[in-house]
């Protein structure tokens, strides 16, 4: 049975928020979008979700043109529809109302059908000090695995 091949990470988006609910959606792309991203030439970095009407589109997520798409390939930024069920968007529509949250993307990958899937979250940003905090405890976590593995081999 095949894996879920990931495609893209948004590393930044579990350091720069507080990761509240992760939603799975499906992408509307061409062609040769799906082209591209199945050769892994896709970026999530400055990319954001936002509702519109009742649909849910995604800004800023960098799909480089297909070499051999010619005419048929699109604008790398374009924004992008997201398939999800009607009242997962209503309680998404919810959620972004209130204060300080917002759907930003975490990853992009092929499920077991070979379909494209975004993950969408929703957010709270984290202020500096909390970026600070969450460092300070992964060294923390480090040293002590560090630790365990030296006592572990002079035992």
């Amino acid at each position: 049975m095949k894996q879920k091949k990931i495609l893209a990470n948004n590393k930044k988006a579990r350091h720069d928020y507080f990761i509240e609910e992760v939603y799975e959606a499906g992408m509307v792309l061409t062609g040769t979008e799906i082209k591209s991203m199945r050769q892994g030439r896709l970026n999530l970095k400055e990319s954001y979700a936002k509702i519109e009407g009742n649909e849910l589109i995604i800004y800023g997520m960098h799909i480089s043109p297909y070499e051999q798409g010619n005419r048929f390939n699109v604008d790398p930024l374009r924004p992008r529809k997201l398939l999800l069920h009607k009242q997962e968007i209503r309680k998404l529509i919810g959620y972004t109302t209130q204060k300080g949250l917002t759907l930003v993307p975490l990853n992009v990958y092929l499920n077991e059908k070979g379909l494209a899937k975004i993950e969408i979250a929703v957010a709270r940003g984290k202020k500096n000090y909390d970026k600070r905090e969450d460092i300070a405890k992964r060294d923390a976590d480090r040293r002590i695995q560090q630790e365990m593995k030296h006592a572990a081999k002079n035992y």
